[in-house]
């Protein structure tokens, strides 16, 4: 059974060193200008292009969950150690599955903040090692202190992503395939990889 339009394909370079997720459309240019060096994962397209003038033949154009182009990233050395990941909102809410790391319970977006555990009044940083995810209400709670300052606990220690996982954390609707892929590219020692496979929430 195909999927909607909207499933995101992965994209990687020739090595596999994931890089970002494209679209249907995206994918196909890639396929059509031949830049895929070959592909992994289930079809998740199979999309009908123009009728051959000889042959009568409709071409069919199959979009698989991974896709490996070639070439190697031009910064991908610095992907495996020392990379930080821009910040955003978005990534940092799925880096704690949602959770406010005060009270521990699950919210909308909407309703979740960025907190920064040693306050910028008091020199932190806006940097991943230094925000957590909060609801709103603790974070008002929290104000302008420290986790210790303001006696609330902190449910798990912020981290920062490595490139796999930021990849990760950008995706929509990851299919097992890809998930399986990503994750074989978490470190070792990854808090996402100990949380994906214990099913555990809030895991340090």
């Amino acid at each position: 059974m195909m999927l909607q339009l909207n499933q995101q394909v992965l994209r990687t370079d020739v090595s596999g060193m994931p890089l970002e997720w494209i679209g249907y459309q995206h994918a196909v240019r890639l396929i059509v200008l031949g830049q895929v060096s070959y592909s992994l994962g289930r079809t998740l397209y199979t999309l009908h292009g123009g009728i051959n003038a000889l042959s009568g033949d409709r071409t069919l154009v199959d979009v698989p969950a991974i896709l490996a182009t070639h070439g190697t990233h031009p910064s991908g050395s610095h992907f495996y150690q020392g990379y930080t990941p821009p910040l955003s909102n978005r990534a940092l809410f799925r880096r704690d599955q949602s959770l406010c790391l005060y009270c521990g319970h699950q919210f909308l977006d909407r309703d979740l903040s960025r907190d920064h555990v040693k306050p910028l009044s008091q020199d932190g940083e806006d940097c991943w090692s230094n925000v957590v995810t909060a609801c709103k209400r603790c974070n008002n709670h929290k104000g302008s202190r420290t986790p210790e300052q303001s006696g609330m606990q902190l449910l798990a220690i912020p981290f920062v992503p490595t490139h796999a996982e930021y990849v990760y954390l950008q995706g929509r609707r990851i299919l097992a395939d890809q998930m399986e892929f990503l994750v074989a590219h978490f470190p070792r020692n990854s808090v996402l990889r100990r949380r994906l496979e214990s099913g555990s929430q809030l895991q340090a």
